[in-house]
Protein backbone atom coordinates (compact mmCIF):
# COMPACT_ATOMS: atom_id res chain seq x y z
CA UNK A 1 0.00 0.00 0.00
CA UNK A 2 1.45 3.37 -0.98
CA UNK A 3 1.77 6.23 1.48
CA UNK A 4 -0.92 8.27 -0.34
CA UNK A 5 -3.56 5.56 -0.12
CA UNK A 6 -6.21 5.81 2.63
CA UNK A 7 -6.99 2.74 4.65
CA UNK A 8 -10.55 1.57 5.18
CA UNK A 9 -10.27 2.51 8.85
CA UNK A 10 -9.13 6.05 7.99
CA UNK A 11 -11.90 6.40 5.40
CA UNK A 12 -14.50 5.31 7.93
CA UNK A 13 -13.11 7.79 10.46
CA UNK A 14 -13.17 10.58 7.87
CA UNK A 15 -16.79 9.84 6.98
CA UNK A 16 -17.72 9.81 10.67
CA UNK A 17 -15.99 13.18 11.17
CA UNK A 18 -17.79 14.59 8.12
CA UNK A 19 -21.17 13.48 9.50
CA UNK A 20 -20.27 14.91 12.90
CA UNK A 21 -19.30 18.28 11.40
CA UNK A 22 -22.50 18.27 9.32
CA UNK A 23 -24.63 17.51 12.38
CA UNK A 24 -22.92 20.24 14.40
CA UNK A 25 -23.46 22.65 11.51
CA UNK A 26 -27.15 21.73 11.32
CA UNK A 27 -27.51 22.11 15.09
CA UNK A 28 -25.79 25.49 14.92
CA UNK A 29 -27.99 26.49 11.99
CA UNK A 30 -31.15 25.43 13.86
CA UNK A 31 -29.97 27.20 16.99
CA UNK A 32 -29.36 30.40 15.00
CA UNK A 33 -32.78 30.11 13.33
CA UNK A 34 -34.39 29.61 16.75
CA UNK A 35 -32.50 32.60 18.14
CA UNK A 36 -33.52 34.73 15.16
CA UNK A 37 -37.15 33.63 15.53
CA UNK A 38 -37.03 34.44 19.26
CA UNK A 39 -35.61 37.90 18.57
CA UNK A 40 -38.28 38.56 15.96
CA UNK A 41 -41.01 37.42 18.37
CA UNK A 42 -39.65 39.66 21.13
CA UNK A 43 -39.45 42.63 18.77
CA UNK A 44 -42.99 41.90 17.57
CA UNK A 45 -44.24 41.63 21.16
CA UNK A 46 -43.01 45.12 22.09
CA UNK A 47 -45.79 47.76 22.18
CA UNK A 48 -43.70 50.42 20.45
CA UNK A 49 -42.49 50.60 16.85
CA UNK A 50 -39.01 49.06 16.41
CA UNK A 51 -36.60 49.41 13.50
CA UNK A 52 -33.15 47.72 13.45
CA UNK A 53 -30.81 49.06 10.76
CA UNK A 54 -27.64 47.67 9.16
CA UNK A 55 -24.47 49.73 9.05
CA UNK A 56 -25.50 50.93 5.57
CA UNK A 57 -28.77 52.31 6.98
CA UNK A 58 -31.07 49.66 5.52
CA UNK A 59 -33.84 48.10 7.61
CA UNK A 60 -32.62 44.73 8.92
CA UNK A 61 -35.64 44.01 11.14
CA UNK A 62 -38.91 45.75 12.05
CA UNK A 63 -42.13 44.82 13.81
CA UNK A 64 -45.71 45.21 12.60
CA UNK A 65 -46.14 48.41 14.62
CA UNK A 66 -43.21 49.88 12.69
CA UNK A 67 -44.78 48.82 9.40
CA UNK A 68 -47.99 50.60 10.41
CA UNK A 69 -46.01 53.78 11.12
CA UNK A 70 -43.96 53.73 7.93
CA UNK A 71 -44.75 57.43 7.39
CA UNK A 72 -43.21 58.16 10.78
CA UNK A 73 -40.03 56.35 9.72
CA UNK A 74 -39.77 58.69 6.73
CA UNK A 75 -39.79 61.65 9.15
CA UNK A 76 -37.18 60.20 11.52
CA UNK A 77 -33.66 61.53 11.80
CA UNK A 78 -30.97 58.86 12.22
CA UNK A 79 -29.34 60.40 15.27
CA UNK A 80 -28.31 59.11 18.69
CA UNK A 81 -30.19 61.47 21.05
CA UNK A 82 -33.87 61.26 22.04
CA UNK A 83 -36.38 63.58 20.38
CA UNK A 84 -40.11 63.97 19.68
CA UNK A 85 -42.04 63.65 16.41
CA UNK A 86 -45.65 64.53 15.57
CA UNK A 87 -47.82 62.72 13.03
CA UNK A 88 -51.60 62.89 12.55
CA UNK A 89 -52.14 64.76 15.84
CA UNK A 90 -50.18 62.07 17.73
CA UNK A 91 -46.89 62.62 19.59
CA UNK A 92 -44.04 60.09 19.61
CA UNK A 93 -40.73 59.88 21.49
CA UNK A 94 -37.88 58.47 19.38
CA UNK A 95 -35.04 56.64 21.14
CA UNK A 96 -31.96 54.99 19.60
CA UNK A 97 -29.31 52.44 20.63
CA UNK A 98 -26.21 51.02 18.90
CA UNK A 99 -24.67 47.55 19.11
CA UNK A 100 -21.69 46.80 16.89
CA UNK A 101 -22.83 47.38 13.29
CA UNK A 102 -26.56 47.58 14.14
CA UNK A 103 -28.60 50.58 15.25
CA UNK A 104 -32.05 50.25 16.82
CA UNK A 105 -34.75 52.93 16.83
CA UNK A 106 -37.93 52.79 18.90
CA UNK A 107 -40.94 55.10 18.65
CA UNK A 108 -43.39 55.25 21.55
CA UNK A 109 -46.77 56.98 21.40
CA UNK A 110 -46.82 59.52 24.25
CA UNK A 111 -49.97 61.39 23.17
CA UNK A 112 -52.11 60.28 26.13
CA UNK A 113 -49.31 60.94 28.60
CA UNK A 114 -48.80 64.48 27.25
CA UNK A 115 -52.56 65.06 27.24
CA UNK A 116 -52.77 64.08 30.92
CA UNK A 117 -49.86 66.34 31.77
CA UNK A 118 -51.43 69.22 29.84
CA UNK A 119 -54.82 68.60 31.46
CA UNK A 120 -53.23 68.62 34.91
CA UNK A 121 -51.48 71.92 34.14
CA UNK A 122 -54.60 73.47 32.61
CA UNK A 123 -56.71 72.25 35.52
CA UNK A 124 -54.37 73.85 38.06
CA UNK A 125 -54.32 77.14 36.15
CA UNK A 126 -58.09 77.12 35.70
CA UNK A 127 -58.65 76.35 39.39
CA UNK A 128 -56.35 79.22 40.40
CA UNK A 129 -58.15 81.64 38.09
CA UNK A 130 -61.53 80.44 39.33
CA UNK A 131 -60.53 81.13 42.94
CA UNK A 132 -59.40 84.61 41.96
CA UNK A 133 -62.61 85.33 40.02
CA UNK A 134 -65.08 83.85 42.52
CA UNK A 135 -64.91 86.67 45.11
CA UNK A 136 -65.45 89.62 42.72
CA UNK A 137 -68.22 87.71 40.92
CA UNK A 138 -69.90 87.10 44.28
CA UNK A 139 -69.78 90.84 44.97
CA UNK A 140 -71.19 91.68 41.53
CA UNK A 141 -74.00 89.16 42.06
CA UNK A 142 -74.91 90.73 45.41
CA UNK A 143 -74.78 94.26 44.01
CA UNK A 144 -76.93 93.31 41.00
CA UNK A 145 -79.63 91.99 43.35
CA UNK A 146 -79.55 95.28 45.25
CA UNK A 147 -79.53 97.27 42.00
CA UNK A 148 -82.56 95.42 40.67
CA UNK A 149 -84.62 96.67 43.64
CA UNK A 150 -83.61 100.29 43.08
CA UNK A 151 -83.63 100.87 39.32
CA UNK A 152 -86.63 102.16 37.41
CA UNK A 153 -88.85 99.42 35.90
CA UNK A 154 -87.59 100.13 32.38
CA UNK A 155 -84.03 99.16 33.40
CA UNK A 156 -84.90 95.92 35.21
CA UNK A 157 -84.41 93.79 32.04
CA UNK A 158 -80.86 95.15 31.78
CA UNK A 159 -80.09 94.08 35.34
CA UNK A 160 -81.65 90.69 34.68
CA UNK A 161 -79.34 90.20 31.68
CA UNK A 162 -76.41 91.02 33.97
CA UNK A 163 -77.64 88.42 36.45
CA UNK A 164 -77.94 85.79 33.72
CA UNK A 165 -74.36 86.46 32.66
CA UNK A 166 -73.24 86.19 36.28
CA UNK A 167 -75.14 82.89 36.56
CA UNK A 168 -73.19 81.50 33.58
CA UNK A 169 -69.85 82.66 34.99
CA UNK A 170 -70.63 81.11 38.38
CA UNK A 171 -71.41 77.80 36.65
CA UNK A 172 -68.07 77.89 34.84
CA UNK A 173 -66.26 78.59 38.12
CA UNK A 174 -68.11 75.77 39.89
CA UNK A 175 -67.42 73.33 37.05
CA UNK A 176 -63.73 74.23 36.94
CA UNK A 177 -63.23 73.82 40.68
CA UNK A 178 -65.16 70.55 40.64
CA UNK A 179 -63.02 69.24 37.76
CA UNK A 180 -59.79 70.14 39.57
CA UNK A 181 -60.87 68.61 42.90
CA UNK A 182 -62.77 65.57 41.60
CA UNK A 183 -66.34 64.33 42.05
CA UNK A 184 -67.51 63.40 45.54
CA UNK A 185 -71.13 62.35 45.94
CA UNK A 186 -73.46 62.30 48.91
CA UNK A 187 -76.49 60.17 48.09
CA UNK A 188 -79.93 60.97 49.43
CA UNK A 189 -83.40 60.13 48.13
CA UNK A 190 -85.31 62.92 46.41
CA UNK A 191 -88.28 63.29 44.04
CA UNK A 192 -87.71 63.92 40.34
CA UNK A 193 -90.39 66.64 40.16
CA UNK A 194 -88.35 68.70 42.65
CA UNK A 195 -85.32 68.34 40.37
CA UNK A 196 -87.47 69.16 37.33
CA UNK A 197 -88.67 72.39 38.96
CA UNK A 198 -85.10 73.50 39.68
CA UNK A 199 -83.96 72.57 36.15
CA UNK A 200 -86.67 74.71 34.55
CA UNK A 201 -85.70 77.58 36.84
CA UNK A 202 -82.05 77.11 35.85
CA UNK A 203 -83.01 77.31 32.18
CA UNK A 204 -84.81 80.58 32.89
CA UNK A 205 -81.73 81.95 34.62
CA UNK A 206 -79.53 80.75 31.77
CA UNK A 207 -81.56 82.79 29.33
CA UNK A 208 -82.47 82.37 25.67
CA UNK A 209 -84.03 84.54 22.99
CA UNK A 210 -86.07 82.02 20.99
CA UNK A 211 -89.35 80.30 21.72
CA UNK A 212 -88.29 76.96 23.22
CA UNK A 213 -90.72 74.32 24.43
CA UNK A 214 -89.66 71.89 27.17
CA UNK A 215 -91.16 68.41 27.46
CA UNK A 216 -90.24 66.47 30.61
CA UNK A 217 -91.75 63.49 32.51
CA UNK A 218 -94.98 64.41 34.29
CA UNK A 219 -95.02 61.46 36.71
CA UNK A 220 -93.00 61.65 39.90
CA UNK A 221 -90.48 59.04 41.03
CA UNK A 222 -87.65 58.90 43.56
CA UNK A 223 -83.92 58.86 42.84
CA UNK A 224 -81.22 57.86 45.30
CA UNK A 225 -78.39 60.24 44.41
CA UNK A 226 -76.65 63.56 44.94
CA UNK A 227 -79.28 66.18 44.11
CA UNK A 228 -76.85 69.05 43.46
CA UNK A 229 -74.57 66.99 41.23
CA UNK A 230 -77.45 65.53 39.23
CA UNK A 231 -78.85 69.04 38.78
CA UNK A 232 -75.49 70.01 37.28
CA UNK A 233 -75.52 66.92 35.06
CA UNK A 234 -78.98 67.52 33.59
CA UNK A 235 -78.62 71.29 33.36
CA UNK A 236 -75.42 70.85 31.35
CA UNK A 237 -77.35 68.92 28.70
CA UNK A 238 -80.25 71.36 28.81
CA UNK A 239 -77.94 74.37 28.39
CA UNK A 240 -76.12 72.68 25.52
CA UNK A 241 -79.49 72.07 23.88
CA UNK A 242 -80.48 75.72 24.39
CA UNK A 243 -77.20 76.90 22.84
CA UNK A 244 -77.70 74.58 19.85
CA UNK A 245 -81.25 75.94 19.32
CA UNK A 246 -80.07 79.54 19.66
CA UNK A 247 -77.52 78.94 16.87
CA UNK A 248 -80.10 77.28 14.62
CA UNK A 249 -81.82 79.24 11.83
CA UNK A 250 -85.31 78.41 13.11
CA UNK A 251 -87.05 80.88 15.39
CA UNK A 252 -88.48 78.09 17.53
CA UNK A 253 -87.09 74.96 19.11
CA UNK A 254 -87.88 72.09 21.43
CA UNK A 255 -86.13 70.05 24.12
CA UNK A 256 -87.47 66.67 25.21
CA UNK A 257 -86.47 64.54 28.20
CA UNK A 258 -87.73 60.94 28.13
CA UNK A 259 -87.61 58.56 31.10
CA UNK A 260 -87.81 54.83 31.73
CA UNK A 261 -86.78 52.58 34.61
CA UNK A 262 -85.19 49.38 33.34
CA UNK A 263 -82.70 46.87 34.73
CA UNK A 264 -82.54 48.72 38.09
CA UNK A 265 -81.41 51.83 36.22
CA UNK A 266 -82.96 55.30 35.71
CA UNK A 267 -82.65 55.80 31.94
CA UNK A 268 -83.11 59.25 30.44
CA UNK A 269 -82.89 60.28 26.79
CA UNK A 270 -82.59 63.99 26.05
CA UNK A 271 -83.26 65.32 22.54
CA UNK A 272 -83.29 68.78 21.00
CA UNK A 273 -84.01 70.43 17.65
CA UNK A 274 -80.81 72.49 17.58
CA UNK A 275 -77.79 72.36 15.33
CA UNK A 276 -76.22 68.92 14.86
CA UNK A 277 -73.10 68.00 16.84
CA UNK A 278 -69.70 68.54 15.24
CA UNK A 279 -66.47 66.75 16.18
CA UNK A 280 -68.18 63.91 18.05
CA UNK A 281 -64.77 62.46 19.02
CA UNK A 282 -64.07 65.53 21.20
CA UNK A 283 -67.40 65.44 23.05
CA UNK A 284 -66.03 64.04 26.30
CA UNK A 285 -62.50 65.52 26.21
CA UNK A 286 -61.72 68.15 28.85
CA UNK A 287 -61.13 71.73 27.64
CA UNK A 288 -62.25 70.78 24.13
CA UNK A 289 -65.67 72.15 23.27
CA UNK A 290 -67.82 71.53 20.21
CA UNK A 291 -69.50 74.89 20.92
CA UNK A 292 -68.15 78.34 20.07
CA UNK A 293 -68.68 79.61 23.62
CA UNK A 294 -68.15 76.36 25.51
CA UNK A 295 -65.40 75.76 28.08
CA UNK A 296 -65.09 72.03 27.35
CA UNK A 297 -65.96 70.82 30.87
CA UNK A 298 -69.74 70.39 30.86
CA UNK A 299 -69.98 66.96 29.24
CA UNK A 300 -66.79 65.73 30.94
CA UNK A 301 -68.24 66.54 34.37
CA UNK A 302 -71.62 65.08 33.38
CA UNK A 303 -69.94 61.81 32.44
CA UNK A 304 -67.99 61.77 35.73
CA UNK A 305 -71.16 62.49 37.75
CA UNK A 306 -73.04 59.69 35.98
CA UNK A 307 -70.16 57.26 36.56
CA UNK A 308 -70.05 58.24 40.24
CA UNK A 309 -73.73 57.23 40.37
CA UNK A 310 -73.00 53.86 38.74
CA UNK A 311 -74.21 54.98 35.32
CA UNK A 312 -73.00 56.56 32.11
CA UNK A 313 -73.74 59.14 29.42
CA UNK A 314 -73.37 58.55 25.72
CA UNK A 315 -74.35 59.94 22.35
CA UNK A 316 -77.47 58.31 20.93
CA UNK A 317 -77.49 56.76 17.48
CA UNK A 318 -80.98 57.69 16.33
CA UNK A 319 -82.85 59.87 13.87
CA UNK A 320 -83.15 62.55 16.54
CA UNK A 321 -80.07 64.27 17.96
CA UNK A 322 -79.70 63.28 21.60
CA UNK A 323 -77.88 61.73 24.54
CA UNK A 324 -78.57 58.84 26.87
CA UNK A 325 -78.15 59.43 30.62
CA UNK A 326 -78.18 56.38 32.89
CA UNK A 327 -78.22 56.60 36.69
CA UNK A 328 -78.22 53.60 39.01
Amino acid sequence: MSENQITQEELTLLIEQTYKVENEFNELKNSYAHLQDTVERVVEFLPNAIWILNENGEVFLQNSKARELWRLYDLMELRDDDYELNLDDRSYIVKSSRHKDKQMFSCTDITDQKRKENLATMGQMAAHLSHEIRNPIGSISLLSSTLKKRVIPENIPIVEEIQKSIFKIERIIKATLMFSKGIKIGKKKFNFLTLKEDLLEDCGNYGYSKEISFKMPEDDFSIDGDFDLLEILFSNFLFNAIDAIELDDNEEGWIELEYAYEDNMHKFNIYDSGLPIENEKELFEAFKSTKVKGNGLGLVLSAQIAQAHGGKVQLLESDKKGFAIHIA
